[in-house]
């Protein structure tokens, strides 16, 4: 089968190589997987940069999420064993930690259904318990991950704020629903925060960002906030003052998601059914920008990490649907 494999760390076009190799074999409780659609994320860039909690020996295959046909037919999302990963025509998985595709979405959108989304969720409702008529402001909101969280905001009856990084993005931001568009390249962002919330700020504040945005989240943050720190996409890790938290009253949620498939799987699977139903209904739909082959997943990913493409990516094998 094809495989883009990684043999040593760099830039995503620089280090995949696309090769034939051996179709790969399940070990206990896993299970082979065609792949139908792989979903590109930020984890896929920082793994062969070298940079993620999660370094799979050399050579691997990247491709955290995907869309995949088990042998009996059925469609199914799950996250590879590394260093099986997505991006190929194969990959394995735990059998035990898959889930449903759901009917109302293909497959490149049901394999963007998951990492995004289930974050999201769990930040928003889990952590930051998240109220309809409460404000909540989105970084990147154009992105895989921010475009997630403002359809789950929107579907919670919040009123949200998207900070985005030019024109392009600030129109995705506005066709996903925000309601304000902040756009960090030609506005000021806490200005415009403030005057969108007439100075109170927003109550829930969604980063995947780090680094400046954090920064901002600290100004713009309501009595009684909560930030939520989800990843650092902008490559700078903030320090934050607690003492600052203190004096304004506010709270800062680290959430890994990741840790929910050991810690409390059951919760992984409610909230799975938590958005199949919003998927039915049409309150979420993955922003699925870009539909690329195998062969161009290298530099798929690679734009992805250069901050230059808007929703989800997904890489399509050959003769697999999308």
């Amino acid at each position: 089968m094809q495989a883009w494999q990684v043999h040593e760390n760099g830039e995503p076009s620089e280090v995949m190589r696309l090769a034939d190799v051996a179709q790969p074999v399940p070990g206990e409780g896993q299970v082979l997987l065609k792949v139908r659609a792989a979903n590109i994320n930020f984890p896929d860039v920082l793994m062969c940069r070298g940079h993620y909690q999660v370094r799979p020996p050399l050579p691997f295959t990247p491709g955290v999420e995907i869309c995949g046909e088990t042998e009996d037919g059925r469609r199914v999302i799950a996250n590879p064993a590394l260093p099986y990963g997505g991006f190929a025509e194969y990959a394995v998985a735990d059998a035990a930690a898959l889930l449903s595709a759901p009917d109302s979405l293909d497959d490149a959108e049901a394999a963007a259904l998951h990492i995004g989304y289930q974050t999201g969720w769990f930040g928003l409702h889990r952590r930051a318990h998240l109220e309809a008529g409460e404000t909540l402001l989105v970084h990147a909101a154009a992105g895989g991950v921010g475009s997630a969280a403002v359809q789950l905001g929107k579907a919670a009856g919040a009123t949200v704020i998207g900070v985005v990084g030019g024109a392009e993005k600030a129109a995705v931001a506005r066709e996903l629903g925000c309601d304000v568009v902040v756009d960090r390249r030609s506005q000021d962002v806490v200005s415009a925060v403030k005057e969108a919330t007439g100075g109170r700020g927003a109550d829930v504040i969604y980063d995947p960002v780090g680094g400046e945005a954090y920064t901002q989240s600290t100004k713009v943050v309501a009595f009684e906030g909560r930030i939520v720190v989800v990843g650092f996409a902008g490559g700078t890790i903030p320090s934050p003052g607690l003492n600052h938290a203190l004096v304004k009253n506010y709270a800062i949620l680290g959430l890994h998601w990741g840790l929910y498939n050991t810690k409390n799987p059951k919760l992984v699977q409610h909230c799975h059914e938590q958005l199949t139903e919003l998927a039915a209904r049409g309150a979420i739909k993955p922003l699925v920008s870009e539909r690329v082959p195998l062969a161009g997943a290298a530099g798929a990913v690679q734009r992805l990490g250069d901050g230059v493409t808007t929703g989800r990516i997904a890489v399509v094998p050959t003769g697999a649907q999308a």
